[in-house]
C-alpha cells in the first residue's frame, strides 16, 4: 500500500475532534482519496504504530458503528465514544449532531 496514501488517511482521522465522528467514505475524501472508504476501514485495521489513532470515531455513512452487535470490538467503539460525550443508540450515532466535516 502507498505510504504516502495510508499516512494521509491516518492523518484524516487524526484531526478529528473528540466528541465528534466521520464516516469512512468522509476520511476518504477529506484525505484527497475520495471513493476509497473501504481503503480507511483497510487501513485503520492494519494500524500498528506508536501514537494511538482515534479509530472508534469513523463510522459507516449511516451513522452505525460497523462491528456487529455481540461483537466486543462493537462494545468497545460504543464505550469509547460515550466516554467522549457521543450518545451511541442501537450501534448508531446522529451524525446532525455529533458530525465531522474536516472544518
Amino acid at each position: 500500500m502507498n505510504r504516502l496514501r495510508r499516512q494521509q488517511i491516518l492523518d484524516t482521522v487524526l484531526r478529528i475532534p473528540e466528541g465528534r465522528v466521520a464516516s469512512y467514505g468522509e476520511v476518504a475524501e477529506l484525505a484527497g482519496w475520495p471513493g476509497r472508504a473501504r481503503l480507511v476501514g483497510r487501513i485503520l485495521k492494519e494500524f500498528e504504530g506508536p501514537a494511538p489513532v482515534p479509530w472508534q470515531r469513523v463510522l459507516r455513512a449511516n451513522g452505525c458503528i460497523a462491528f456487529p452487535e455481540g461483537d466486543p470490538r462493537h462494545d468497545l467503539q460504543a464505550d469509547l465514544l460515550g466516554q467522549e460525550g457521543v450518545e451511541v443508540r442501537g450501534g448508531r450515532v446522529d451524525r446532525e449532531r455529533y458530525g465531522w466535516s474536516g472544518d
